[in-house]
């Protein structure tokens, strides 16, 4: 496990091509929130950082990037969209694009003029195929026990019996790609941004398997590194923010959740 205080714009050059499994991170949301005024964003240095990102990344290695938009003058900005667009342009398949439903209005933009937005994007990025898939299936069928019957219609028009016909619907299926997690709650930290552990339990089960090398370049509280120690995954976390930084440190090291 390997922690750095440093701009991972200086550090992501540093890591070799091709070695890491997968990346989960988010990164800064349209400067919504200041950090410490630590560091400064922009759609230039994004596009750096996903530069280094793809190049660091391996053949079917994943990145789970958790981003969302700023509200100005009533509207969102659409960051996101431009962001995952980009990951296109240079080489990766935006593979799905799931999304974190959360319990409650975060009080982040406008509702005067539209709905309240309960949700976040998790796009997940995909360099060739994914190699890794282990899907969670916690997802209670509600014909469980039944046979399965059915058809699937044919480009021709016709259709025909689908495969599983006959097979017993077992309890539970493989979970959706919105997943309803509950804010962090209990947050013993000063970082104004804590990731639900097992948000990002969940998405590490799914794409890597253990020894695993990973990768978060704005390490900020540390959670995808307490993750990972309790998962037995490699892990390298990048923080600029010194506060943040000792914060992450000591929470991985003491697993304070």
């Amino acid at each position: 496990m390997k922690l750095i205080n440093d701009d991972c714009l200086k550090v992501l050059p540093t890591i070799p091509e091709n070695s890491i499994d997968l990346i989960i991170t988010s990164p800064p949301y349209d400067n919504i929130r200041d950090y410490n005024n630590s560091s400064t964003w922009n759609f230039d240095m994004f596009k750096n950082i996903a530069n280094e990102l793809q190049r660091s990344l391996k053949d079917g290695g994943v990145i789970v990037w958790i981003v969302n938009d700023a509200t100005i003058k009533g509207s969102e900005t659409g960051t996101s969209f431009k962001q995952a667009l980009y990951f296109k342009e240079i080489g990766l398949n935006l593979h799905d694009t799931m999304i974190w439903e959360k319990e409650t209005f975060t009080a982040v933009g406008s509702i005067k003029t539209r709905y309240a937005p309960v949700f976040e994007y998790m796009f997940i990025l995909s360099k060739d195929k994914p190699k890794t898939f282990n899907p969670i299936k916690d997802r209670k069928n509600i014909f469980a026990n039944h046979k399965i019957h059915g058809t699937v219609r044919q480009k021709n028009g016709q259709t025909k019996p689908v495969s599983s016909n006959g097979k017993k619907i077992k309890e539970y299926g493989i979970r959706h790609n919105v997943w309803k997690i509950n804010s962090e709650k209990s947050n013993k930290t000063n970082h104004p941004a804590v990731f639900p552990i097992n948000l990002v339990q969940d998405h590490i089960k799914t794409w890597s398997n253990e020894n695993d090398l990973v990768l978060d370049c704005f390490m900020g509280s540390g959670t995808t590194g307490l993750a990972c120690k309790n998962l037995n995954r490699d892990f390298i976390g990048i923080e600029i923010d010194k506060e943040y930084f000792e914060i992450a440190k000591n929470r991985i090291e003491s697993t304070l959740i």
